[in-house]
């Protein structure tokens, strides 16, 4: 009779009478659209038939539906499920009792607590704030791309930034490896079978299209020995063809699989205080994720045979590798004998051996999780360092491309014993890619610390370095404007992952043309490690007195106060957006009518309106005009002089896919005349530094 609308502290929009308080006729949380603000439910309510989900506008500026859904899945144990159109493109894995079974777990979130509630008349998801003083503000966005994320306001900034990301890398695509398999982001090929199970087809498997899944070596006999191994740190397979119960045991569990001839798998279905309740799985296992500490124990249903080739098989391989300890002990106990019998070393330098080579490579060892290749492997892939094998030289070393054993082509990045990359870079360089995984990073696979040889083995890339195109007046013609763009967002994509979206918070501090490979498809891929910093989860900045980089790509606030950040990248990768779409080098750049780099001569023709100066005749036309225009504002907001003003990456790659609005960009960096006098053309590679030692640029040139 008296109705009244109401917007609550909340959020929430509510029609209600006037004398209802709480009973609301109609509400806003109920139709999510793209954004899940705290106390709203994601999920169905089976009494008023209301489903709530995520359906995001088709663009920013286009409210018709996108082609991406995200809701809670009702066959089965529950779980949020990403469509695109019918294609399932990403899961949540099943709530195990704090999270889902496929995230990380938050060991520093004071933001925001999450819930899942699973009762006989609704089941949803939703999240609340953390009580305190000033909390802070969040939701959970779907953007038209599908790209689920966490944002978090930033008060002092007063803009959204990223907190997490959902799709981080490619084991997070739903279904990469197929049925039956592992997916892995830490090893190489990503995919593997269970253990008892080979790949359907081999030929695809081999081609690492993983799709097709794999099969049992053993078909399952049912009552008679049946057993289950039992698979640590994974996230729970998909939950669509499962079963549920909250109070069973795991012990109870177990006997109900095994008595049932259809099922799979089981697991807790609540993992904490030592696991409760009973999930069962029925026919193939799909979406599996290796996940380390962050995962759950699956017990996978194998035939008795199978159960005990592999208690064999694990006897066997015990027994190989005391063998092989064995042998590299004696191996390495007669090689130093000889070695100090051959050298005649007095008892001195015996002490300084033992402290400083043998005691350092026993320690690379154990601190590397990467797989170690000896020297006569190398050796042999490379026909023993050939000189027709040789790809590039710098003051690190050499590079050849060689041929593994199984057929593989690689890069060998060998340091020489005066190099300028010492054995802390070297570590550096390992530590930082050995954990790493993404599209848009340059892929290590190996390395070697055998007979003081400091060698790192990376995935081949035959284009070379990007600097080998567009600074090539014949070979940048290959580079139209969708090539260039393509690259320039991949680079963006790396950093991005690099500065937020990885376990580890990376600053690279040498991102220039040189250290950005492409593969077969001109896919950029940063590489070159060698000076990239670790940061903590809430360092955000760090200072140096030992200056290193490459002149041109580092920022005022480096190279004048040894000041560098996540924001030093930005400004490097700005003057990349530069240089890719001109095809001209920031440093030793020359116009006729003043001595400015190619920064403040792109600065310069933004204020005058004449952006066609700055792109690559070769590429630009009328109807990309418009983009490339639009990219190279980009570029100069990533170029200001204050880190403050730079945009963090996660802004850039949106920026980069958005026709969103761009903030009017400010004074750039090093915007100042050169003196006619001065030689632009000196060597990148000196630095400055005000400690008394020298220091240099560590990377390598692929040659053009």
């Amino acid at each position: 009779m008296n109705p009244v609308a109401q917007l609550l502290d909340t959020g929430n929009l509510v029609l209600r009478d006037e004398s209802e308080e709480e009973n609301y006729v109609w509400q806003s949380f109920d139709c999510i659209v793209d954004n899940l603000l705290p106390g709203m439910k994601l999920g169905y309510d089976l009494v008023s038939g209301i489903d709530r989900y995520f359906m995001p506008w088709k663009t920013d500026n286009d409210p018709s539906s996108s082609d991406y859904i995200l809701r809670m899945d009702r066959n089965g144990f529950p779980q949020l499920i990403l469509w695109e159109n019918s294609v399932v493109r990403f899961r949540t894995g099943p709530w195990v009792g704090s999270k889902f079974s496929g995230a990380p777990i938050l060991d520093q979130n004071l933001i925001y607590r999450p819930r899942f509630v699973i009762t006989q008349t609704e089941v949803y998801y939703a999240f609340d704030l953390i009580n305190g003083s000033g909390p802070a503000i969040t939701r959970l966005t779907l953007p038209p791309d599908g790209d689920l994320l966490r944002l978090v306001w930033n008060r002092e900034k007063q803009e959204w930034t990223r907190y997490l990301t959902v799709l981080v890398n490619d084991c997070d695509s739903y279904g990469l490896c197929g049925t039956d398999s592992v997916c892995n982001v830490n090893k190489y090929p990503r995919c593997e079978c269970m253990k008892g199970f080979r790949p359907k087809s081999p030929a695809d498997w081999a081609a690492a299209d993983w799709s097709k899944g794999c099969l049992r070596n053993v078909q399952l006999e049912c009552r008679t020995g049946d057993g289950f191994l039992k698979y640590s740190g994974v996230k729970l397979p998909d939950t669509r063809s499962s079963w549920y119960n909250t109070s069973m045991s795991l012990v109870e569990c177990q006997t109900k699989c095994l008595k049932d001839c259809n099922c799979t798998a089981y697991s807790n279905v609540d993992i904490r205080n030592g696991g409760s309740g009973c999930l069962l799985w029925f026919g193939g296992l799909n979406d599996i994720r290796g996940f380390s500490e962050d995962g759950q124990d699956l017990y996978v249903r194998m035939a008795a045979s199978e159960l005990e080739r592999n208690k064999d098989s694990k006897g066997k391989k015990l027994n190989w590798i005391i063998i092989i300890l064995v042998c590299e002990a004696l191996a390495v106990i007669l090689g130093l004998y000889f070695f100090l019998r051959k050298r005649r070393l007095h008892k001195a330098e015996l002490e300084q051996l033992n402290s400083t080579s043998d005691t350092a490579n026993r320690n690379e060892r154990q601190d590397l999780d990467l797989p170690l290749l000896n020297f006569e492997q190398i050796a042999k892939a490379t026909d023993d360092f050939s000189f027709n094998n040789k790809l590039g030289e710098g003051g690190f070393g050499t590079v050849y491309k060689g041929m593994l054993e199984e057929g593989q082509e690689v890069a060998v990045k060998r340091l020489s014993k005066d190099s300028r990359q010492g054995v802390d870079e070297f570590m550096n360089e390992v530590s930082c890619i050995a954990k790493l995984q993404h599209r848009n990073l340059v892929r290590l696979l190996n390395c070697c610390i055998d007979r003081g040889e400091r060698m790192l083995i990376y995935e081949y890339m035959p284009n070379k370095s990007l600097d080998s195109f567009i600074f090539d007046k014949e070979r940048c013609r290959e580079f139209d404007w969708p090539k260039r763009f393509n690259i320039i967002n991949g680079i963006a994509r790396g950093l991005l992952y690099l500065h937020q979206d990885s376990r580890l918070r990376i600053v690279h501090r040498d991102l220039k043309a040189s250290n950005i490979l492409l593969d077969y498809e001109m896919n950029p891929k940063i590489s070159d490690f060698g000076l990239a910093r670790i940061f903590g989860g809430s360092e955000t900045e760090e200072s140096t007195t030992r200056i290193v980089g490459t002149y041109g790509y580092m920022p005022p606030e480096y190279v004048i106060d040894g000041l560098f950040s996540i924001k030093s990248d930005v400004y490097s990768f700005g003057v990349l957006i530069l240089e890719l779409i001109s095809g001209k080098k920031n440093r030793g750049f020359h116009h006729s009518d003043h001595n400015l780099n190619l920064v403040g001569h792109t600065w310069r023709s933004y204020n005058d309106g004449k952006l066609l100066d700055i792109a690559d005749q070769m590429m630009l036309d009328s109807s990309n005009q418009h983009e490339v225009f639009r990219v190279i504002e980009i570029g100069l907001l990533c170029v200001q002089e204050y880190p403050e003003d730079r945009p963090n990456m996660s802004s850039v790659v949106l920026m980069l896919t958005s026709e969103i609005a761009l903030p009017t960009p400010k004074k750039p960096g090093f915007y100042s005349e050169r003196r006619e006098s001065m030689d632009v053309n000196s060597s990148v590679r000196k630095h400055t530094s005000s400690s008394p030692s020298n220091s240099y640029t560590v990377s390598f040139s692929w040659p053009r």
